[in-house]
C-alpha cells in the first residue's frame, strides 16, 4: 500500500504530458544532499509503504550526517535490472525453477515474472579463436554458437515465457555499452493506478561494471545474481546510507593524453584514499569539460576503485549524449525538466556537503599504463620501460606471481576467466619499483621460433604476445577508439607492422564503432596491423583471449618465458587474461597498437624507434600519435545519431542464427535430463510453506582455511575446465569430449558443474595443506588430500556440517552469485573471517550461509586455530524469536580435547537480511511471499 507521509506527490507537466512526481523539496534537508543521495531519497518517497519503507527511513536520509559512519538502513528499489549472459543464465534458471516451486506451494506459475524491466545482453561468450583475418568475426561467431547453442535456446525461451524480460542476442555489443547507448532511460516513466509517474532511472546489474551507467547520471551498481533475482521480483535491496566522497574536477585534459590516462590516474587516487563501500560523486567546474564517453569510462572503473558507485550528475553534456544516441526529444525534454524540478541538475557553482573531499586538476594527467597485475598500479609511460625492468626479475623467479600486502587492499573482480592468486602472506613479492639502472641489465632468454606463416624470429622475456583493443571501458569512447585508428593509419602509411608474435584483436563494445570506422575509411589501416574485427563482446578483458598460436604457447611454457599482454580493458589480474601470460598491462587503445608495433615491454617510446619507414628513417611514437584536433575532426565528420538509431532499431531481434534456434514453448521449462548446460536448480527441493527453525551448528569441520583477500575469483568457478578436475570428470562421464568442455562461465546454468568447480581455482591456497595450490583440502575424516568437492561429499554423507575460515576482505570482487551458491551447496553452514566484502557477505546470507567475524583484532592465528578443530556455534537460534544476536559463541575443539572459545560477530546487518536467513535464503523468502498472495 502506498503511503505519502510528506505529501510529496505532485504533478510536473512537460509539453502536453502531465507526470506524477514525488517532490524532494517536500522533505526538509533533502535539498542539501549530494546528487546520489537525492536519487535514493526520491526512491524512498516513491516506494514508502509503511513496512519496507517508512517515514523514519525518509527522515534518516534527509538528516544524513556526512561525517558519521553508515548505520542507517534503507530499502532501495531499483527501477530495472541488467544482466550479462554468464551471470544472467543462472538467474533465468532460478526463475524457471521458481515457477515450478510456486506450483508445489499452491501458487500460480505465471506469478513469477520480473516486476521491473529486466534486460540481458549476451556478450560474455565470444572467444578470440580466429584473429588477423577478415574472416575472424564469422569464425568466432560460428564457434560461439557451437559452444553455447543450448544456453541460447534457453534464453530465447525465457524471452518468450517471462513478461518484462528482454534479451539482446549475441554479436550486438557489451552489456554496459548497450546500457549507456540504448537501455538507460535517465528518467523513467511507468503507469501506476492510472497515473504516469516520472522518476530517476536506477539499476542494478549482475556485472560489477554496471557502474558505467553512472556516467549518464544513472545511479546503479553491480550486485550478485541472487540480489538481482530478488530485485526483479520486486524485493528492495537492503543497504546502509553510505558515505559520499566528493571528487572535484578542474582544468582540461592536456594534449597527448586520453580518457584512459585520466581513469588510471583516478583509480590510483581513489585506491590510495580508500573508498570501498562508499559513493563517489564528481562535481565542480571541470565536470562540464568531461565528455560523456569519458564520464562513462570513469564510472566503469568503480570496482577497480572499490567504491559502490562513481556518479556524474545530469547536465547539458548528458542531454547532448542522449541526443547523439538517438533518444527521443520527448525523453530528453522530460529528463531536463524533471532534473531541474527536483534539484538533480548539476550546478557547478554549488558544492554539496560530502563526507570526504578529493580534487584532480585534469591538466596534470600524463600518458600512463597500469600493471603488471592490478588496475591501480599506474605507471607513467615515460617510466614504463624502467618499471618493467625492475619488476621482471620477480616474475621470472616466480615471486611476482605471489601476492603482496598491497594486494590485500584490492577488491578484485572478475566475470569469466581464470583466477587470481592472492592468498599468500609473503610480502617479498611486491612488484619492484622502477629502477632505471636495471633497465639495461634485465634478464633475457631469446628463444628461436618459427611462426605459422614461416617467419623465423625469437621470443624473449617481456615480449608482448597479446595486444587487444577490448572491453566496455574504452570501446565505448569514440575519442580513444578513433585515436587508435588514426595512429594505425599513420603507422601503416609509413610501412610499420605489428611484430609477428603479437596476437592482435579488435573487439568493439557496439556495432556503432564499426560504423564510424567504416565511414572514416579506417578499417584497412587497422587490418593492415592485424587489428581485424574479432567480435562484439567481452573478450580479452574477461579471459576470452583465446589460445595463443600453438608454437608460441609451447615455447613460452617449455622455456618458462615471462611474456606480456597489453589490453584496453579494466582488469589485468594474474592468470586472468591468458594462462600462458604472466604479466598484464592496461593501456589506452592507441597505446595497445603502439605496443603491438614495439612487440615488447622493454621499450622506451621517447628514444626507441617503432620501426623504419620506406626510406629507412626511424619512426617514433610521437611521429604517428594523432593530435586531439585530428581526432575531434574525425568524430565530427563520422559519429552521428543515425548510427545509434539504425543499430538499435531491432536490437532484440538477432541475426539468422539466433532466429533459427529451436526454442521450447510454454510457461514452464521442459528440462532435459541429459543437458550439461541447463539443469533445474536444487535450491527449492523439499521446501515447505513455512520456514524451518534456525538451528545452532554442532560438530562442524573445516572445509578450507584461507588467507587474506580471497576473492570471488578464488571461490566461484571460472575459466577453463580441467579434464582431471571433478567438473571435468563429470562432463566426461556425461559423454562430453574434452574439446567441448567450454568454460565454467558458459555452464553456470548447471549446478552439478558449478558445485564441482567451487573453490577449484588453480591459485587457491588452502592452509590445511602444505605448499599445495588448487581446489584441494585435507579430508579430516581420513587425513587424506582430496578435491574440495569430493571431501564435501564425504562430509555430507556423514551428516557433518562444514565451515570455512578466512582472513581479511574475504569475498572481494565482483557480484558472482556462484561464489555463494557453490559454498552453500558444498554443505558450508558458516564462514568465519576477519572481514567481508559487502556483496559476498550479503550473498552468503542470501543462500542461508552464516557470515561471522572474529572478535576485533583477533585472527585464526592469534586464536591458535589451524583448521583441524571441530566447531560448534551457539546463539544463532535467537533469530527464531525475531532478534538478531550481535555475537554468537564459537567453540573450536582440537583432537586432544583442548577448546578455544570466542564470541564471533554476526554479520547479519539489517532486519531484511535476518528475514532472508530465517527463511533459508532470499529466494525462498521471496517465493513464500509470492505463494502466500
Amino acid at each position: 500500500m502506498s503511503v505519502d507521509s510528506f505529501q510529496a506527490k505532485s504533478t510536473l507537466t512537460v509539453g502536453d504530458t502531465a507526470y506524477e512526481i514525488y517532490r524532494l523539496d517536500a522533505v526538509p534537508g533533502m535539498e542539501k544532499l549530494p546528487f546520489s543521495l537525492k536519487v535514493l531519497g526520491e526512491n524512498l518517497l516513491r516506494t514508502e509503504d509503511g513496512a519496507n519503507v517508512t517515514k523514519e527511513h525518509i527522515e534518516a536520509i534527509a538528516s544524513w550526517d556526512p561525517e558519521a559512519d553508515p548505520d542507517k538502513e534503507i530499502q532501495f528499489t531499483p527501477a530495472r535490472v541488467v544482466m550479462q549472459d554468464f551471470t544472467g543464465v543462472p538467474c533465468v534458471v532460478d526463475l524457471a525453477t521458481m515457477r515450478e516451486a510456486v506450483v508445489e506451494l499452491g501458487g500460480n506459475p505465471e506469478s513469477i515474472n520480473p516486476l521491473n524491466p529486466a534486460e540481458l545482453v549476451i556478450d560474455h561468450s565470444v572467444q578470440i579463436d580466429a584473429y588477423g583475418t577478415n574472416q575472424a568475426l564469422e569464425i568466432n561467431i560460428e564457434r560461439e554458437y557451437e559452444r553455447n547453442g543450448e544456453r541460447y535456446q534457453f534464453l530465447r525461451w525465457g524471452q518468450g515465457a517471462f513478461e518484462n524480460f528482454k534479451v539482446v542476442p549475441p554479436g550486438t555489443g557489451i552489456v554496459h555499452q548497450v546500457n549507456i547507448e540504448y537501455l538507460a532511460r535517465v528518467t523513467m516513466t511507468a503507469e501506476d493506478n492510472g497515473a504516469l509517474v516520472a522518476y530517476p532511472d536506477t539499476c542494478v546489474g549482475t556485472d560489477s561494471h554496471t557502474t558505467m551507467v553512472n556516467g549518464l547520471g544513472v545511479l546503479g551498481w553491480g550486485v550478485g545474481g541472487i540480489e538481482a533475482e530478488a530485485a526483479m521480483l520486486g524485493q528492495p535491496i537492503s543497504m546502509l546510507i553510505p558515505r559520499v566522497v566528493g571528487f572535484k574536477l578542474k582544468g582540461e585534459i592536456p594534449a597527448g593524453t586520453t580518457a584512459t590516462d585520466v581513469v588510471l590516474t583516478i583509480t590510483e587516487m581513489l585506491r590510495e584514499h580508500g573508498v570501498v563501500g562508499k559513493f563517489v560523486e564528481f562535481y565542480g567546474e571541470g565536470v562540464a569539460e568531461v565528455p560523456l564517453a569519458n564520464r562513462a569510462t570513469i564510472g566503469n572503473m568503480s570496482p577497480e576503485f572499490g567504491c559502490t558507485a562513481a556518479i556524474f550528475p545530469i547536465d547539458d553534456v548528458t542531454l547532448d549524449y542522449m541526443r547523439l544516441t538517438s533518444r527521443s526529444e520527448d525523453q530528453i525534454a522530460l529528463t531536463k525538466a524533471y532534473s531541474m524540478e527536483q534539484g538533480l541538475w548539476h550546478d557547478p557553482a554549488a558544492e554539496p556537503r560530502y563526507s570526504e573531499y578529493l580534487e584532480l586538476d585534469l591538466s596534470t594527467v600524463v600518458p600512463s599504463i597500469a600493471g603488471p597485475k592490478r588496475p591501480q598500479d599506474r605507471v607513467p609511460l615515460t617510466e614504463s620501460k624502467a618499471s618493467f625492468a625492475g619488476t621482471l626479475p620477480d616474475y621470472i623467479s616466480g615471486k611476482g606471481l605471489q601476492p603482496t600486502e598491497l594486494d590485500r587492499a584490492v577488491e578484485m573482480t572478475m566475470d569469466a576467466s581464470d583466477p587470481v592468486a592472492v592468498n599468500s602472506l609473503d610480502d617479498s613479492a611486491a612488484s619492484a619499483p622502477a629502477d632505471p639502472d636495471q633497465a639495461s641489465d634485465r634478464p633475457h632468454r631469446r628463444v628461436p621460433i618459427t611462426m605459422p606463416d614461416g617467419t623465423e624470429t625469437e621470443l624473449d622475456h617481456g615480449d608482448v604476445v597479446i595486444a587487444s583493443i577490448t572491453s566496455c571501458t574504452n570501446t565505448s569512447n569514440p575519442s580513444v577508439m578513433l585515436a587508435a585508428a588514426l595512429l594505425a593509419k599513420k603507422a601503416a602509411d609509413l610501412g610499420l607492422t605489428s611484430k609477428p608474435w603479437v596476437k592482435t584483436s579488435m573487439a568493439p563494445g557496439s556495432k556503432v564503432v564499426t560504423d564510424y570506422y567504416e565511414k572514416a575509411g579506417l578499417w584497412p589501416s587497422l587490418e593492415a596491423l592485424g587489428f581485424n574485427l574479432v567480435g562484439y563482446g567481452c573478450t580479452t578483458c574477461i579471459g576470452n583471449s583465446g589460445p595463443l598460436p600453438e608454437d608460441i604457447s609451447r615455447v613460452v611454457n617449455e622455456e618458462d618465458l615471462t611474456v606480456v599482454s597489453v589490453l584496453s580493458g579494466n582488469r589485468n589480474f594474474e592468470g586472468r587474461i591468458n594462462p600462458d601470460v604472466k604479466m598484464n598491462y592496461l593501456a589506452s587503445p592507441p597505446l595497445v597498437i603502439a605496443y603491438a608495433l614495439a612487440g615488447t615491454m622493454d621499450f622506451d617510446f621517447d628514444s626507441d624507434p617503432l620501426g623504419q619507414d620506406q626510406l629507412g628513417k626511424d619512426v617514433f611514437l610521437a611521429d604517428i600519435w594523432p593530435s586531439q584536433h585530428e581526432v575531434d575532426e574525425v568524430i565530427e565528420a563520422t559519429v552521428d545519431s543515425d548510427m545509434f538509431r539504425d543499430n538499435y532499431a531491432s536490437v532484440f531481434d538477432g541475426d539468422e542464427r539466433w532466429k533459427a534456434l529451436t526454442t521450447p514453448e510454454g510457461n514452464t521449462f521442459e528440462w532435459d535430463d541429459d543437458s550439461t548446460y541447463v539443469r533445474k536448480a536444487p535450491f527449492f527441493d523439499g521446501m515447505t510453506a513455512d520456514p524451518q527453525p534456525v538451528e545452532d551448528i554442532t560438530g562442524a569441520r573445516v572445509l578450507a582455511k584461507l588467507g587474506d583477500s580471497v576473492t570471488t575469483d578464488h571461490i566461484s568457478p571460472a575459466g577453463a575446465i580441467k579434464a582431471d578436475s571433478p567438473a571435468g570428470r563429470y562432463l566426461t562421464e556425461h559423454g562430453i569430449a574434452r574439446r567441448d568442455f567450454n568454460s565454467y562461465g558458459s555452464r553456470r546454468g548447471n549446478h552439478e558443474v558449478m558445485i564441482r568447480g567451487t573453490f577449484a581455482n588453480i591459485r587457491l591456497r588452502n592452509q590445511l595443506l602444505d605448499n599445495v595450490e588448487g581446489g584441494f583440502t585435507k579430508n579430516l575424516l581420513t587425513g587424506e588430500q582430496e578435491s574440495i568437492y569430493d571431501a564435501s561429499i564425504a562430509y555430507q554423507e556423514a551428516g557433518i556440517p562444514l565451515v570455512v575460515l578466512g582472513g581479511k576482505e574475504y569475498g572481494s570482487g565482483s557480484s558472482r552469485d556462484w561464489a555463494a551458491k557453490g559454498t552453500a551447496l558444498l554443505g558450508v553452514k558458516a564462514v568465519i573471517t576477519e572481514s567481508f566484502e559487502r556483496i559476498h557477505r550479503s550473498n552468503l546470507i542470501g543462500m542461508g550461509v552464516l557470515p561471522l567475524e572474529y572478535p576485533a583484532g583477533e585472527t585464526a592465528e592469534s586464536l591458535g586455530l589451524d583448521g583441524s578443530e571441530t566447531f560448534s556455534i551457539s546463539g544463532i537460534t535467537a533469530l527464531n524469536e525475531g532478534t538478531t544476536p550481535k555475537t554468537v559463541t564459537v567453540t573450536a575443539t582440537k583432537d586432544s580435547g583442548e577448546e578455544t572459545v570466542f564470541d564471533a560477530n554476526v554479520r547479519i546487518d539489517t532486519p531484511g537480511e535476518a528475514d532472508y536467513f530465517r527463511h533459508g535464503g532470499i529466494l525462498q523468502y521471496v517465493l513464500r511471499q509470492i505463494a502466500d498472495k
